[in-house]
């Protein structure tokens, strides 16, 4: 496929509204492709490049691609940034400029999807002090090479964010669609395969394909999610459940196989140098080839210390035994995905809980399984006392169903209502902060979409803001007067007195008092709050509040 052809198909998608004619227009296109566009097809048309397990990283930020557009267009880069904020969006500015271009310009080869895949592999396996370099080169020949429609969706791919309405859940439908397949069987091999690419190529071959697909060590599937709730409700609607400590530390994934071993964080990026510790304590503590889920926490005094702490050692890179020495890192386990061969998600939590329990040799999170709401509150109690976070409620007779944030899984907190939401944009500080962002814009999530929903300026240290703003620096997507947009990426846990009706954002919602609580760099855009949760919040305080 051209990739002028794909990026007239985005076009098509972006001014398409309905959501069964863009999963129609997808599925007649998916059964048209040869075997090795078809994975590249699908990851693109999400605006992906990788499967999210995949080690691999673009690593360019909005900076660098205005660097070699400015080269291409013969502009300075200054330029292309005011026409950026003129348009407000990347895609139309390199559109525009190519455009500009094209009629004093010939092309030297047309572009295909695969040409375009195997440049940004190329730039995301550039390593070392020349690579910048190297990533500028292979950038400013992908755009020399592109038309200005191919460079409007082109520079979205780069940014990991094309706009065209096409989330997983389009995806998989279409998939589905295009090979008649059960939709059922195509989401358990996305939830075993994490990569819907792989998935239309297992699709093609039918049912059967799917039905065996199989998780594999060392490739990291996405982390099972909570959602908040109360005791009394989780038992009314579901009996016993099985009670937890909710630790305030970070997830990770623990991949054994033989002698060798990895650990992932919430992302599933691959933290296994930075966490040596956890690593020497879980291959002791079992004998066999597992994929187990846990949080890490830090100790200290005997207590545990916030999750920032456990962040930073997740973000080290260089010192790693002098840090250990100070801070004890501790695993704590409380699931496990695969054991021997056998693939465990479709098991029962029961199950799964006696076979972790047959396997592992310390380091197992305490439960309890109980109907008696008396009891679970005071584990609860127990566990604030402990100094941990509180409780997760889990469903015995639940399977794990990797990155659904559905009913099987109760977080219980105390009364604090926090949020995590992405961070979109932010105006310039003032007098001694001018040198770095004051207030930020912060959105949600809806249908694949991020919705702004409010501003937070409060909150924040100087050393914090300074860190914020060393994060966010080449993010810069497009600035006006004194507001800034992002590339979205970071996701930061905000505090809030209640959720009012606002006119103000898209969202049509706004915190009332919100407040800086943490960054929350452990997890993906796709785990922020979604604008459905925020309705559902809303009404529990009582929608009929004044504003």
């Amino acid at each position: 496929m051209d990739f002028t052809e794909f990026a007239q198909i985005c076009e098509q998608l972006e001014g398409t509204s309905g959501r069964l004619e863009t999963i129609d227009i997808i599925s007649r296109i998916l059964t048209g492709l040869p075997d090795d566009e078809l994975p590249i097809f699908i990851r693109f048309v999400m605006g992906r490049i990788f499967p999210d397990w995949s080690p691999k990283k673009l690593g360019i930020g909005p900076n660098l691609l205005y660097e070699g557009i400015a080269y291409v267009a013969g502009i300075r880069r200054d330029d292309v940034v005011q026409v950026i904020n003129r348009t407000g969006d990347v895609g139309r500015a390199v559109e525009e400029l190519l455009a500009q271009k094209e009629q004093t310009s010939f092309f030297s080869e047309n572009l295909t999807i695969t040409d375009v895949y195997r440049d940004l592999t190329s730039i995301a396996a550039s390593e070392g002090k020349k690579s910048q370099r190297e990533k500028l080169l292979l950038v400013r020949r992908l755009f020399t090479n592109a038309r200005p429609l191919e460079g409007k969706y082109l520079s979205r791919i780069m940014l990991e964010d094309l706009r065209i309405g096409v989330g997983e859940g389009n995806a998989r439908e279409a998939i589905a669609k295009a090979f008649a397949v059960d939709p059922v069987l195509v989401e358990y091999a996305f939830q075993a395969e994490n990569d819907l690419g792989k998935v239309a190529l297992l699709a093609r071959k039918g049912n059967n394909s799917l039905r065996d697909v199989r998780i594999e060590p060392f490739r990291p599937v996405r982390m099972m999610l909570a959602q908040q709730g109360t005791i009394n409700g989780a038992v009314a609607d579901n009996g016993a459940m099985a009670a937890e400590y909710k630790y305030d530390g970070s997830r990770f994934q623990f991949h054994k196989a033989g002698n060798r071993c990895k650990i992932y964080s919430r992302k599933l990026e691959e933290v296994t140098a930075a966490l040596p510790d956890i690593s020497e304590s879980l291959m002791a503590a079992t004998t066999h080839d597992v994929i187990l889920d846990g949080e890490v926490i830090a100790i200290s005094g005997g207590k545990p210390m916030p999750f920032q702490t456990v962040l930073r050692r997740f973000r080290r890179k260089h010192g790693i035994d002098l840090i250990r020495e100070e801070i004890r890192m501790v695993p704590n386990v409380f699931d496990i995905l695969y054991l021997d061969g056998k693939t465990l998600i479709d098991q029962p939590l029961s199950e799964r809980r006696k076979k972790l329990e047959g396997v592992l040799t310390g380091y197992l999170a305490p439960q309890i399984v109980s109907d008696d709401t008396d009891e679970i509150d005071r584990m609860y109690r127990d566990a604030l006392a402990a100094g941990h976070e509180g409780l997760m409620l889990k469903v015995p007779g639940s399977p794990y169903t990797p990155g659904v944030r559905g009913k099987n899984w109760i977080k219980i907190k105390p009364d604090v209502d926090t949020l995590d939401l992405a961070v979109i944009g932010a105006d310039w500080g003032e007098g001694k902060r001018a040198h770095v962002f004051g207030s930020f814009l912060l959105a949600c999530q809806d249908q694949d979409e991020l919705i702004p929903l409010s501003k937070v300026a409060t909150g924040f240290s100087d050393e914090q803001l300074q860190e914020i703003y060393s994060l966010l620096k080449d993010r810069v997507i497009s600035q006006q007067g004194k507001e800034v947009r992002f590339e979205p990426g970071l996701v930061v846990e905000v505090g809030y007195s209640e959720i009012q009706t606002s006119p103000n954002y898209e969202s049509g919602f706004a915190l009332r008092f919100p407040r800086f609580i943490g960054l929350r760099d452990d997890k993906s855009i796709d785990e922020i709050e979604t604008l459905d949760g925020i309705r559902e919040r809303y009404a529990r305080q009582g929608g009929n509040r004044s504003q």
